[in-house]
């Protein structure tokens, strides 16, 4: 018997160490709201206006509280957010000073191990002229953290987004936030009948 008990925690501990199983406690969060890609902060430098903010569980709560009561799906899909945090950066006439700064942005979150979903280009749009890159970390079916990366011949945007989401919290927040409701959206109109 403590021979078996010796082997266990041998395997344990040999499976930790490997990276094969890790304790739930050691990534509660994944997502860390504070960092952003070195890349980023040496583009802030450059960048002729910079904004950025955080809005933490509580601040999220208190913009929760302004929802109309009949939006109560929205607001719990708002309590499962831990925090946002936005960074924009608007550059002069010249533009985004350094391309390779922005792809080195994008190789950051893949290597950090985020799931790259989406990459969105529009040219000559009436609302946006670049490109939108999404990307995701998953603990199973719900979404713990996301980032939307959307650059312009102008401009960068980060924004990243912490917290538990399940795929039901992903459509109530549609239309808050700046999350887009989409033409055609089923959902809203099922519910009205």
């Amino acid at each position: 018997m403590k021979s078996r008990l010796l082997l266990c925690a041998a395997t344990a501990v040999a499976l930790t160490a490997s990276g094969w199983a890790q304790p739930a406690s050691v990534d509660e969060n994944p997502v860390v709201l504070d960092w952003t890609p070195p890349a980023l902060q040496a583009l802030s430098a450059e960048a002729a206006v910079k904004n950025s903010f955080t809005l933490d569980r509580n601040l999220l709560g208190a913009a929760a509280g302004v929802l109309a009561s009949s939006d109560e799906p929205a607001r719990q899909a708002i309590g499962h957010l831990d925090g946002v945090s936005v960074h924009v950066l608007r550059f002069g006439e010249s533009g985004v000073p350094d391309e390779n700064a922005v792809n080195s942005i994008r190789d950051a979150y893949h290597l950090r191990g985020w799931k790259h979903v989406v990459t969105s280009s529009a040219h000559g749009g009436p609302v946006h002229n670049g490109t939108t890159d999404v990307w995701v970390v998953m603990d199973g079916v719900n979404v713990r953290g996301a980032v939307v990366l959307a650059e312009t011949p102008k401009s960068v945007t980060l924004v990243t987004v912490a917290g538990n989401l399940s795929p039901v919290d992903l459509l109530h927040l549609r239309g808050h936030f700046g999350i887009p409701k989409f033409d055609g959206d089923t959902l809203d109109q099922a519910q009205s009948h």
